[in-house]
């Protein structure tokens, strides 16, 4: 198993965890628009987390590449969100605007990352 396919994991199934954990701060950056915040939240929680465990699963590489392609379906859907956070920054005070507007395009990257292990060997 390679460094980055397992740091890419923790990565994911860290972050899907603080679904759970963080779930009403979670909810306030979901654009108003969509149904279900908390649904939804708790739903993308569950896939990161499953996307991040499908990774690392020994002897399977048809399963580690659906989940890295999971991933990065999720990484495309959840966009929405880190532009509303971005758009909504006064609800933030804490957190520095251009600090809001990186994590948008930050999303590049972790596709990219998720995509290495996307493909067949």
């Amino acid at each position: 198993m390679t460094v980055g396919r397992l740091l890419l994991a923790a990565v994911f199934v860290v972050a899907g965890m603080l679904h759970f954990v963080l779930t009403p701060v979670y909810m306030r950056i979901m654009p108003g628009y969509l149904p279900s915040p908390r649904m939804l939240v708790l739903l993308s929680g569950v896939f990161e987390i499953l996307g991040g465990v499908g990774l690392v699963l020994p002897g399977f590489p048809p399963v580690r590449q659906i989940a890295a392609c999971g991933l990065i379906s999720l990484l495309i859907a959840v966009s929405p969100a880190n532009v509303q956070m971005a758009l909504d920054h006064a609800r933030w005070p804490g957190i520095p605007e251009w600090l809001l507007w990186v994590r948008v395009p930050l999303q590049l990257p972790l596709i990219w990352w998720a995509s290495l292990y996307a493909r067949g060997s």
